[in-house]
């Protein structure tokens, strides 16, 4: 099998040629046909410009078609994306591109006003990622823009063909993007994805997700400077061919709810948090209500309304979708509990974006509860541990989508595998019979009870978001007790007519029933209210490092 991304990216151009490919919502479409275009002109500015094959490209900005085109048109030039979060604070993008060693930049006007070019003196060039417009360059501006539209007239004088689209051939272990999860200069690591990587995840999503095919759409949410949405939601896609959709700006509920209607997605990708407030605010409700819960004692009527309510999820999220692919954090388990129960099709892949991202999954229909699937082909999954089957261990993991390292970071590198060669995730679990891989925690949170005893505060915190009025928790250590950090479900307080006066009152019967439920030694000793929201990462994992 040839294991080429950049063939398979080919391909699809080619044999969709015609077809839409990328949308901005309300705004415009391109085709792949000028997709391959704006490939070709990316290719001649960064010739012009000096960039050489193999030279880093920043790339930054708010999802969007510009932002898909110039990420593959870096790719298919030979260069390596540098993909930039477009919330980053300027001096984080400043840390990158200078850790990174990028030669030229394609950015977005809101970032773009906020970056000091003093601090960019070695790029050759920045580009506006909508149009390709020159913003600077070490050349003269003008000559830039000018030498590559003479060309582009000379070379394809009638309209472009894919004969004429040079694409660049890539190597299995070939740098094909380095991806920041920090910015800080304390904190940023250049994990180094090579293209076996890229092929690695898109084969597996050609192979296994059916339903992407030509002309189907895809509704493209997650930030694509991840590597959870940048695969599944726009490479995978891409590939096969399929129309994606961009949300440029931070959406309102209302409008993913109607895009989701108009475009009738094929698949859906999304973080935990996107299902759980849906079942959270429109659905838990209703399952509290007095008559339901008396109707929902005569089995026969609770299968037809929990069939009811399947159907309407199902609907609200467009209705043709084969399933929902949940990942990136931890799922709630009352939720995905209620999920199972009404036989909503979904599933719970894991990764990270040391392995681009993907590690296991499961066919929904296949999927265990409580899991996160099994291993995709090309990868390997075991536990450190005498008794992976029913005692925790470290998960690990080897195979095709394994980065090379991280970059100009020896050192942190070489702590990242083991001796054996196999990639320490820092994650912990247990392996079932079958195969089915169960997450308990991060072994970077894990704390110690009184008497040496594991406490994986991800399993405290689990049971206690599900008690009465509870929007969000995080378990810390302090003075050797744990503490339950909590912000209030507010929707529902306001809901009920209640204010936060009234919550230290409930929150101390939700603690004291807690602790009835767990480990003595893992008993919390008290709480915190917070009004706000706990900071997140763009994959909706809470920043738990802020609140230690």
């Amino acid at each position: 099998m040839d294991k080429s991304f950049l063939k398979l990216l080919a391909t699809s151009v080619k044999e969709n040629w015609n077809l839409p490919a990328f949308s901005n919502y309300m705004g415009e479409t391109y085709t792949y046909g000028q997709f391959a275009e704006r490939m070709v002109r990316i290719r001649m500015m960064l010739d012009v410009a000096e960039v050489k094959p193999g030279d880093k490209v920043a790339l930054i900005g708010r999802n969007s078609a510009g932002w898909a085109m110039d990420f593959f048109g870096i790719l298919a030039a030979g260069r390596v994306a540098v993909p930039i979060l477009h919330d980053f604070k300027p001096s984080s993008v400043h840390h990158i591109i200078k850790h990174s060693g990028s030669k030229a930049l394609i950015v977005a006007n809101s970032v773009w006003e906020n970056l000091d070019v003093a601090q960019l003196e070695n790029l050759n060039i920045i580009l506006r990622v909508d149009d390709l417009t020159v913003l600077y360059a070490k050349r003269q501006k003008l000559m830039v823009a000018d030498l590559c539209n003479v060309v582009f007239a000379r070379r394809y004088p009638a309209a472009l063909r894919f004969e004429d689209v040079k694409i660049h051939r890539d190597q299995p272990e070939e740098l094909a993007m380095l991806s920041y999860t920090s910015g800080t200069s304390g904190f940023s690591k250049g994990v180094m994805i090579p293209y076996r990587a890229l092929w690695g995840n898109v084969r597996f999503g050609i192979d296994h997700l059916s339903v992407l095919k030509p002309g189907t759409h895809v509704i493209s949410i997650l930030p694509m400077a991840h590597m959870y949405g940048l695969a599944f939601e726009v490479c995978t896609e891409v590939c096969c061919g399929v129309h994606i959709h961009f949300l440029t700006r931070t959406p309102s509920p209302r409008v993913i709810a109607d895009t989701f209607v108009k475009y009738s997605p094929s698949l859906i990708v999304a973080v935990p948090l996107v299902l759980e407030k849906i079942v959270k605010k429109n659905v838990f409700p209703v399952l509290q209500t007095t008559r339901f819960k008396v109707l929902s004692h005569i089995p026969i009527v609770k299968q037809r309304l929990y069939r009811l309510i399947c159907g309407k999820l199902v609907k609200s999220l467009g209705g043709r979708f084969y399933e929902a692919i949940v990942g990136g954090a931890a799922f709630s388990s009352d939720v995905e509990h209620f999920l199972h129960e009404i036989h909503f099709p979904y599933t719970v892949g894991y990764g990270m974006t040391e392995c681009a991202p993907l590690i296991t999954y499961a066919d929904y229909k296949t999927f265990r509860e409580g899991s996160v699937g099994r291993a995709i082909p090309r990868m390997e999954v075991r536990i450190d541990s005498d008794d992976p089957q029913h005692t925790v261990g470290e998960i690990q993991v080897r195979g095709v989508n394994v980065m090379l390292g991280y970059y100009n970071n020896p050192s942190a590198t070489k702590e990242a595998f083991t001796r054996d060669g196999w990639l320490r995730t820092g994650d912990l679990g247990t392996l079932d019979a079958d195969g089915n891989l169960f997450i308990r925690g991060r072994s970077k949170n894990m704390l110690l009870g009184p008497s040496g005893q594991n406490i994986y505060p991800e399993e405290i915190e689990d049971a206690l978001n599900q008690k009465d009025y509870v929007g969000e928790s995080i378990i810390v250590s302090r003075d050797e007790k744990l503490v339950a950090l909590i912000h209030p479900d507010l929707e529902r307080m306001d809901r009920d007519g209640l204010v936060m006066n009234d919550i230290p009152e409930i929150m101390a019967h939700n603690l004291e029933e807690l602790n009835g439920e767990i480990p003595a030694y893992s008993r919390v000793a008290s709480f915190q209210l917070y009004p706000d929201e706990f900071e997140k990462t763009p994959k909706r994992s809470i920043k738990r490092y802020l609140y230690q």
